[in-house]
């Protein structure tokens, strides 16, 4: 019997602020979503939009490199849309166990 499962295992803060990162870098892909609706010239948000693509990009590597690269391709496809079918999908063929569980 492994007693590692029922025991809360506290992460290091290096770990932490990996995770933090990558959580970051997701939120600021939101930013070019927001700035077409801004009040800025063209010009400028070509430069926003670019710039926080860009900056996304690095606070998600920085991450990864922190917490390493499979921790990291865990979240990265959890936010990808491929994946949610799938997981609807999968439930609906299986007849959704979690319901039959409240029953």
């Amino acid at each position: 019997m492994d007693l590692h499962l029922n025991t809360k295992e506290k992460k290091p803060i290096l770990y932490r602020i990996g995770i933090s990162l990558i959580i970051f870098s997701f939120l600021i892909w939101a930013i070019p979503v927001i700035v077409p609706f801004m009040s800025l010239d063209s010009s400028r948000k070509v430069v926003v939009v670019t710039s926080s693509l860009i900056l996304a990009e690095i606070i998600f590597w920085i991450g990864v490199a922190i917490v390493g690269k499979e921790v990291a391709m865990k979240f990265r496809g959890y936010f990808n849309p491929r994946k949610w079918r799938k997981g609807i999908k999968e439930r609906v063929n299986q007849g959704d166990s979690r319901n039959d569980d409240k029953e």
